[in-house]
């Protein structure tokens, strides 16, 4: 028996392209991946490779949420381009908007690329999950889950994920414990949980 809540994390990568064929997708391993380094906690994922259409991405969010993700990640779609929909599909079944996970992306992204400002990553609630659309490049995944580090691995920046853990239990979600060595969590003191020993 798990000292760890389990969880049931949604990943959602969006493209045209790998969604049909044309190339092999890069987005759900990246994603499965770091979750399953980054947390103590057991994960069970639900995966979907998607399509770049508004009403499809809204739908898969829904289904997603409605099968008890806690937390859903997207990938892919959020830039300016005409096909690019992600966002607005994410806005579209929102409870609530959590902008400051968008800021930090685009302000981590942008110690590596000017084009980071073209971004248009958007957070939000629903019900008791919450929904974060990520850059499409696992490299960036990866950067803004973490966050910068200098050589000596000491935090210069923090990543988005840093703040993950307290926002599910604020919105009734299970008790998410991280890696420390990957992304360590920050909550209150009032917030934390002590561990029988």
């Amino acid at each position: 028996m798990s000292l760890h809540d389990a969880v049931k994390i949604g990943i959602v990568s969006i493209s045209d392209r790998a969604s049909s064929g044309v190339y092999a997708d890069q987005g759900l391993p990246a994603l499965q991946d770091w979750l399953t380094r980054a947390l103590h906690n057991p994960i069970t994922f639900d995966a979907r490779l998607i399509p770049d259409e508004q009403a499809t991405i809204s739908q898969t969010l829904v289904e997603l949420v409605d099968a008890g993700c806690s937390l859903v990640l997207t990938t892919g779609g959020t830039g300016p381009a005409l096909r690019d929909v992600t966002p607005e599909a994410t806005l579209a079944i929102a409870d609530k908007e959590m902008p400051g996970f968008g800021e930090q992306m685009r302000q981590i992204s942008l110690k590596f690329v000017p084009t980071a400002i073209l971004s248009r990553q958007v957070a939000v609630v629903r019900g008791r999950s919450l929904i974060i659309n990520l850059p499409g490049q696992p490299k960036a995944i990866a950067e803004t889950l973490e966050g910068l580090k200098d050589s000596s691995g000491q935090q210069l920046v923090p990543g988005i994920f840093a703040a993950v853990p307290y926002c599910i239990d604020l919105i009734g979600g299970p008790y998410l414990e991280t890696q420390d060595a990957v992304c360590k969590a920050f909550r209150p003191k009032s917030a934390q949980r002590v561990r029988p020993s």
